[in-house]
């Protein structure tokens, strides 16, 4: 069974990180959104899926794909 993608958001004063489909942030919460993101990409990596970075206020700042990308799409 594949993994889902990780989400890096902030709740309750912290930045978190949990996967898509779950209500539960994995790991610690973090002070900084550039240490969440950090953990987020090692959690992307090592499972080979998608990493979606949100802002404070909710929305996508950027997104990076770490596997299952398809070769030949043009563009």
């Amino acid at each position: 069974m594949p993994q889902a993608d990780i989400e890096t958001y902030y709740e309750d004063g912290q930045w978190k990180n949990k996967r898509k489909g779950t209500n539960r942030a994995f790991g610690a919460g973090y002070r900084t959104k550039e240490d969440a993101v950090v953990a987020g990409r090692e959690a992307a990596r090592a499972g080979k899926v998608e990493h979606v970075i949100k802002n404070q206020d909710g929305q996508i700042a950027s997104k990076n794909s770490y596997g299952n990308d398809p070769r030949n799409v043009p563009g």
